[in-house]
């Protein structure tokens, strides 16, 4: 799966499995809908079952890359958000990790309590991903400006 000379990408797609897992096992267990939404995003990256099962499980050392793209770190933060959902119980300690994740992927921390909850309805609304992407990224957007000084 990963060799020792592993690619960036190859890195940064692990390291998100890590983070799935990671939120997946917050609560203290990985639930079956959890598994197969890894799995499914591992699929979706080229891995076959058996690569992420031994990824998840742990049975290989890990030195994950952080995205280094605001678009990057949106899919990564959304992945989590939605595995958060996907066992359709939102755990206190889920959405704490979640929150967490969002900082250590860059976003600020002012924001990312809205973030991951925008994200969260979207998803629990059945928007499509690019749609919530484009509302994020102009909440992002409109966040991340600087602030006149204003002078009494």
């Amino acid at each position: 799966m990963f060799g020792f000379f592993e690619n960036e990408q190859a890195k940064k797609i692990k390291g998100h499995l890590l983070n799935l897992a990671a939120l997946a096992k917050a609560d203290g267990h990985i639930d079956a809908r959890e598994m197969n939404f890894i799995l499914a995003v591992g699929k979706k990256n080229g891995l076959n079952s058996n690569d992420v099962q031994e990824l998840v499980s742990g049975a290989k050392g890990t030195s994950a890359d952080l995205p280094t793209n605001d678009s990057e770190r949106f899919d990564q933060i959304f992945d989590l958000v939605d595995m958060m959902l996907a066992d359709g119980v939102v755990d206190e300690t889920e959405m704490d990790f979640c929150i967490m994740m969002a900082e250590k992927l860059g976003f600020r921390k002012a924001i990312v309590g809205v973030l991951v909850r925008k994200i969260s309805q979207g998803v629990k609304d059945g928007l499509p991903r690019e749609r919530i992407k484009e509302e994020s990224n102009s909440f992002l957007n409109y966040n991340e400006l600087p602030r006149p000084n204003i002078v009494a």
